[in-house]
């Protein structure tokens, strides 16, 4: 299962910090907990602050657990250090399932 997850901060500032340093560092994160990062993008506009991301879980995987025991982790504690959460002003999540023609595919060891 991928998911779309777009975040939308409170300043290009806190966006770009985000983006570089806190949600950089997730990448590690994620991937103990087995969860694959496909992309990271910021979204280019006039006042546009927000961070869309694509991730996808293992094959099976219950999504809703999976990020609850990421968050509740001591290297999500890590990752988010230093960042003030309130910069972040919505978090809107996509569940998506590809379809046949889609370059990008779950496996059991990721994505292809």
């Amino acid at each position: 299962m991928f998911q779309l997850r777009i975040y939308t901060l409170r300043s290009s500032e806190a966006l770009q910090r985000y983006a570089t340093v806190h949600w950089a560092r997730h990448l590690a994160t994620f991937e103990e907990f087995g969860v694959t990062t496909h992309g990271v993008w910021t979204e280019r506009g006039a006042g546009a602050n927000r961070l869309v991301t694509m991730i996808g879980y293992p094959p099976g995987a219950e999504p809703e657990r999976v990020a609850r025991d990421v968050m509740n982790s001591p290297q999500f504690a890590a990752d988010m250090a230093g960042f003030d959460v309130g910069e972040i002003i919505d978090v809107q999540t996509i569940f998506l399932e590809p379809t046949s023609f889609t370059p990008i595919h779950q496996t059991s060891g990721g994505a292809t």
